[in-house]
């Protein structure tokens, strides 16, 4: 909560360029060390079906990606994934379910292991113009042609998983 009102007192711009300063320091550490970066990824649908994505100012600011973050240890994918929606986008997550991991060997040497939760929200999002730029539903026959390869990588596997449930 102090880090919130600490952040809140830079201006946004500023704090936008440290966002990207401390993302291309924190990828270059993680692929020095060969570290592994447990991390979720959220399927989040409105009432109509809609997917939410998000355009983040530090981290691919063109691409369109699903919403997510950081894993505290010993934090449950669902609850993690729950919790980084809600901070990223103000949406609550009703039932959160986790369905896949996916790990995914980085350019600078560092594996991104993520684990992949959906549910769904009633609440409209909201972007915070610091950390993300937009954030919207999307019908999923209609996703941004900016959408990122590994969102439209994710969505494949749920839906596989989905339609094997139903077998």
């Amino acid at each position: 909560m102090a880090m919130r009102l600490v952040s809140r007192a830079i201006p946004a711009p500023l704090h936008r360029a440290l966002l990207r300063l401390a993302q291309r320091v924190r990828l270059r550490w993680w692929g020095l060390r060969r570290l592994e970066q447990c991390g979720t990824n959220a399927l989040v649908f409105d009432p109509a079906g809609r997917l939410l994505l998000v355009r983040h100012s530090y981290h691919h600011p063109d691409r369109w990606l699903l919403p997510g973050g950081g894993m505290a240890r010993a934090e449950a994918p669902a609850i993690a994934a729950a919790r980084e929606v809600l901070e990223e986008t103000a949406c609550r997550v009703a039932d959160p379910l986790w369905f896949a991991t996916l790990r995914r060997p980085m350019p600078h040497g560092w594996t991104n292991r993520l684990e992949l939760v959906w549910g769904t929200t009633a609440d409209a999002p909201r972007a915070d113009g610091r950390e993300l730029l937009e954030a919207a539903f999307f019908a999923l026959d209609a996703l941004p042609d900016a959408t990122a390869a590994t969102t439209h990588d994710v969505i494949a596997l749920w839906q596989q998983r989905m339609a094997s449930e139903r077998q």
